[in-house]
């Protein structure tokens, strides 16, 4: 493990605790496998005056929401150091009741709440405080003889508590080993299935020793899998070798599994498949059915993964039901009538011979677990080479998933975006209408993939993939929707926006090529989207399209033939497919919008043009229609997404002009 202290980085926080706690806690945060998306926690011990101008001892702790890889002064918790240490001594508590405690005894009732090991950091008499899940020691001690090897790898010089329930409990348990200890004899403390504390008396001693005690842990693991495998990597080469070629995993299996799982968990899900060489060599294992299913890395993971992944047989949705039905076993087996039973869906799966899938109800969440998979699978081929995987006992690991902390914070959780886990394909959504209805999906929590022939200037959303292709291609479609399946796992909503308007022409001047890339652009490309998208959209979840048609399609212009009469001719391909897929729960509509003068088409050349042929200013132009309105791409946007909302779950083959009112459409 690579030291990442820099000594001109450290002294650029010259003599300040906290600075210098937020520096070296940043360091652990940006190596994710040490801590991965909230996990870990870190503290500094220090005199602050209060406001009578008083000095008081006050434990800053890392605060609940705040990820150590990114964490700000105003991320830690100031907490009366006096206060925790007599909680320490108490009998018992509720993690409610402690909570309540801590947030009493903060000094800045305006900081985050602080870590639910405040009482732990405070009892080790060490001014910084660092603890993280490294993967190297949790995997060590998920072994048979976890107890032992921790002991080969540190001696004397690690105190090893065994597993005890995170929050009071375990801070009881280590204060009352605390009182018949040195706590100087040790420079670190392992807790069993759990993770790694160390500390010291300044930031730099506290972090080399966490980076010195996990690099112990990995040469014990590198020290076995030579051993067993003197070629380096040679069991990974060797499942890889025993791949199939061509075995990527076809759109349609990925879709149906992640609609499963989305039934399931009774809302849309997001859906990512993990293919990489590792993930795979791991679904080959003969022995993935048993090794998958012995529990998570660290119970704090539970709480995003679940404690097990579903094993995907030849049925994706008898798998996830027979996964369902486990799950809601294994809750009846420990639920001692006080808790609320979370939904029976898994948060990732082992695909044997594809690979890994991560699921989460948006796609930031689908990635956290992502990563944790991707770290458990390496720990789990860790532990397999030392004597073999043995997670907690399930009992244990249901107490953490359904800790009275996580049931609370599950009644206080507010309602999710309206189009979180639903994922969308865009086309044209470089600029313009696209950009905006591609915008606004991101922001209302859809998972969304953008397609053009243009790059797009700048990200549409966290997560948002870009397809840039040319969507006259006959295989562009099937690309764009191959990619939308390995990104997000299937499709829900397609809004076909990629168009055309050629230079205005009148008949008898019309050439062929401007007819011919007029109907390939604005109707064939649609169509064959239409035609790509359509099988993955009857495995969606409330499934739509919406297509972007044009005021020109009631309403011609003259020297405008191709133009209107191709999206006249798209128009007609969008009813027929409301006709066709009604059975399939499909909707289809269209929008007709004119004037949206914020777009490539119109520069200020030709708006100045077209304004002065009427004899009014550009502004008089744009708000030339009945209600004396600017249309603008957000507008159309917010139609196109309204339209795909539940709100008009009842309406399909509809046509709705956005035009401010057109007397000859009306």
């Amino acid at each position: 493990m690579q030291n990442l202290w820099n000594d001109g980085d450290a002294r650029a926080c010259g003599d300040d605790p906290l600075a210098l706690r937020v520096y070296t806690s940043r360091l652990l945060g940006r190596d994710p496998s040490l801590v991965l998306h909230g996990g870990g926690n870190t503290s500094v011990k220090m005199s602050a005056r209060n406001v009578f101008g008083d000095a008081e001892d006050v434990l800053l702790v890392k605060g609940s929401g705040w990820d150590l890889a990114t964490i700000e002064p105003a991320g830690f918790a100031p907490v009366r150091l006096d206060v925790l240490r007599r909680l320490a001594a108490l009998e018992h508590i509720s993690d409610t009741a402690l909570v309540r405690a801590q947030r009493a005894a903060m000094t800045d009732p305006a900081a985050p709440d602080p870590s639910v090991e405040a009482v732990l950091h405070a009892i080790i008499p060490f001014s910084y405080v660092d603890h993280t899940h490294a993967d190297a020691v949790v995997a060590l001690t998920n072994t048979p003889r976890g107890a032992e090897l921790i002991g080969e790898v540190y001696g004397q010089s690690a105190l090893v508590v065994p597993y005890v329930m995170p929050g009071f409990p375990l801070a009881r348990a280590v204060y009352d080993l605390s009182r018949r200890i040195d706590w100087s004899r040790y420079e670190g403390m392992v807790l069993l299935h759990h993770g790694i504390f160390t500390w010291g008396d300044t930031a730099r001693a506290s972090y080399d020793a966490m980076i010195r005690l996990v690099t112990c842990a990995e040469e014990r693991i590198a020290k076995a899998e030579t051993a067993r495998h003197p070629e380096p990597f040679g069991r990974l080469r060797s499942l890889e070798g025993r791949l199939r070629e061509g075995s990527a995993l076809p759109p349609l299996s990925l879709a149906r599994l992640r609609r499963a799982v989305s039934d399931a968990a009774k809302q849309p899900m997001v859906a990512t498949l993990i293919d990489s060489p590792a993930a795979r060599a791991f679904a080959a294992r003969p022995d993935v059915s048993s090794v998958a299913m012995r529990g998570p890395l660290t119970p704090d993971h539970v709480i995003r993964t679940k404690r097990v992944p579903v094993i995907v047989g030849d049925d994706p949705a008898a798998s996830v039901a027979e996964f369902a039905s486990s799950y809601a076993d294994y809750f009846h087996r420990h639920d001692d009538g006080t808790r609320t039973m979370l939904d029976a869906a898994p948060r990732w799966a082992v695909w044997p011979g594809q690979g890994v899938v991560a699921f989460g109800r948006s796609a930031r969440e689908a990635a956290i677990v992502r990563d944790i998979a991707e770290h458990t699978i390496g720990a789990i081929t860790w532990a397999q080479a030392l004597g073999g995987w043995r997670a907690l006992p399930e009992r244990d690991v249901f107490d953490v998933e359904y800790w009275e902390l996580e049931q609370a914070k599950l009644r206080k959780s507010p309602a999710g975006k309206p189009f979180e886990g639903r994922v969308a394909l865009v086309t044209g959504a470089a600029s313009g209408i696209g950009r905006a209805v591609a915008t606004a999906l991101a922001a209302q929590g859809a998972a969304v993939v953008t397609a053009d022939a243009r790059p797009i200037p700048s990200p549409i959303g966290a997560g948002a993939v870009h397809i840039e292709c040319d969507l006259t291609d006959a295989s562009a479609a099937r690309t764009a929707t191959e990619r939308a399946v390995g990104a997000f796992g299937g499709l829900d909503l397609l809004v076909s926006n990629v168009g055309v308007f050629p230079r205005s022409a009148a008949i008898d001047a019309l050439d062929d090529d401007t007819w011919r890339r007029a109907f390939d652009v604005n109707v064939a490309s649609h169509q064959r989207m239409l035609t790509a998208c359509v099988p993955l959209l009857r495995l969606g979840v409330a499934p739509s399209v919406v297509v972007v048609g044009s005021k020109n399609v009631p309403a011609p212009g003259p020297q405008q033939a191709a133009y209107s009469a191709s999206k006249a001719a798209l128009t007609q391909l969008a009813r027929v497919a409301a006709l066709e897929f009604a059975a399939d729960g499909i909707r289809v509509n269209v929008v007709h919008p004119h004037g949206v003068f914020d777009t490539a088409l119109w520069t200020d050349a030709m708006l100045e043009s077209r304004a002065a042929a009427y004899g009014i200013t550009p502004e008089q132009y744009k708000r030339r229609n009945l209600l004396g309105v600017e249309v603008t791409s957000q507008a159309v946007a917010d139609v196109v997404v309204a339209l795909a909302s539940p709100a008009f779950a009842c309406t399909t083959g509809a046509q709705i002009p956005i035009d401010g009112g057109n007397d000859r459409v009306i």
